[in-house]
């Protein structure tokens, strides 16, 4: 194994500080270009009817300007037979300039007992590009003829 002289430390740091430069770029460039990820989340996921839910999806990572999650439609599945669906009007893609929707949320009404699978999807016409689902569960209440 080389040892290196005191003399030659500064010229070390200098070498090693150069090809970080060169190789973090890289990694950068790697994670901006890496597809953003959804994260679901019910907020109660356990209660009695009729139990209201509200539901976040978050979008996580990759760049603002990931032109396949722009101007997406968005569908939710409730697992209870109805569905929800939303579009939006925008502007034509701007690579750099366009930014999506990072968050998005709504309320959904439970009226009876079971276990419901939400399902979250962001759409490009017909084509879903991301999807995430989490399940609640909900427990008879006065109205399913709890407590007779």
């Amino acid at each position: 194994m080389p040892v290196l002289h005191r003399s030659s430390w500064p010229l070390t740091v200098v070498l090693l500080a150069c090809v970080a430069a060169l190789l973090i770029p890289g990694v950068m460039q790697a994670q901006e270009d890496k597809k953003p990820s959804l994260s679901l989340k019910a907020n109660p996921p356990v209660g009695f009817s009729p139990l209201k839910v509200r539901l976040v999806v978050d979008v996580k990572g990759g760049p603002d300007d990931y032109a396949e999650f722009y101007c997406a439609g968005t569908t939710w599945a409730w697992g209870d037979g109805t569905e929800s669906a939303s579009e939006e009007d925008c502007e034509p893609y701007q690579a750099g300039v366009s930014t999506f929707k990072r968050r998005h949320s709504i309320e959904h009404i439970f009226r009876t007992a079971g276990t419901y699978r939400i399902s979250f999807r962001l759409t490009q016409r017909d084509k879903v590009i991301a999807s995430t689902s989490t399940s609640i569960m909900v427990r008879a209440g006065v109205r399913d003829g709890f407590g007779d």
